[in-house]
């Protein structure tokens, strides 16, 4: 048995693992890809894979050094949604999608490749203003008079907190918005993540208070109307965020804003 665990470890050793990674140096220069090869290590992620590239980019069969690949990457447990890649056809998190998950089924290389709904700044860096700015023109935050105390807010009942946490997750990774085959640069479309914001903010009774100016976004160009109802976004949500519940309640939400909005102009 001792000797049958050795063997599988040093086997590990001598394992290969490919990872071919689409590359493009500026917003204006056309993509390329490069095949890098690296030691098979247990436990590696592809933010781990990245590193490692860093640190001998090398690509498989050149002559010369390339330069590392470009990457976002900040917390490194699934909290803050800068790593968001396209990983074997998949858009998903690099912190958390594991190598010996990747390679199973006998799969022997990686792909990685920046996504496709907003424009690439470098490698696997992409620009996500339209989506931020989509969550300002949302109104997606709680409005405040004073940083003074002011005592306990207003309180929430329990069915409201438990139906409002789960959107209280979205880390903003924009892998809804990949997912989502109405959103894109051809399409004025808000996407899943703004909306569910705006169903998360309008339970809250402080935010509230601004609910009419985040129901006129759902009303507007790009806002319900645009979601065809692929219900991609919901099966690619690394945080399990309800979203096609928050597509379904905005719907209900913006018929109402619209007719009340017709009878009182």
């Amino acid at each position: 048995m001792a000797h049958e665990h050795a063997h599988t470890h040093e086997g590990s050793h001598d394992r290969t693992v490919r990872v071919k990674v689409k590359r493009q140096e500026s917003p204006s220069s056309g993509s390329y890809w490069e095949t890098f090869e690296l030691p098979y290590e247990k436990g590696l992620n592809i933010t781990s894979v990245l590193q490692r590239i860093a640190a001998n980019p090398q690509p498989a069969g050149a002559a010369e050094s390339s330069t590392p690949v470009a990457y976002d990457s900040n917390c490194l447990e699934e909290l803050c949604g800068a790593c968001s890649m396209v990983i074997n056809g998949r858009v998903r998190q690099g912190c958390t999608a594991l190598v010996d998950s990747l390679l199973a089924d006998g799969r022997t290389d990686i792909t990685l490749e920046p996504m496709t709904k907003f424009p690439v700044i470098r490698d696997l860096v992409v620009d996500r203003s339209r989506f931020f700015a989509d969550l300002k023109r949302a109104h997606a935050w709680i409005d405040v008079d004073g940083y003074y105390d002011r005592g306990p807010g207003p309180k929430m009942i329990p069915q409201v907190q438990d139906d409002a946490y789960p959107l209280s997750r979205c880390m903003t990774c924009g892998c809804c918005m990949e997912a989502c085959p109405n959103y894109g640069e051809r399409s004025p479309f808000i996407g899943p993540a703004v909306v569910s914001q705006i169903i998360y903010f309008n339970a809250h009774p402080t935010g509230a208070s601004a609910a009419d100016a985040r129901l006129a976004v759902l009303t507007a160009e790009g806002g319900i109307a645009g979601c065809g109802n692929a219900q991609n976004c919901v099966k690619v949500c690394p945080k399990d965020i309800p979203l096609t519940t928050s597509i379904a309640k905005a719907g209900w939400e913006a018929t109402k804003f619209a007719i009340r909005r017709w009878f009182t102009r």
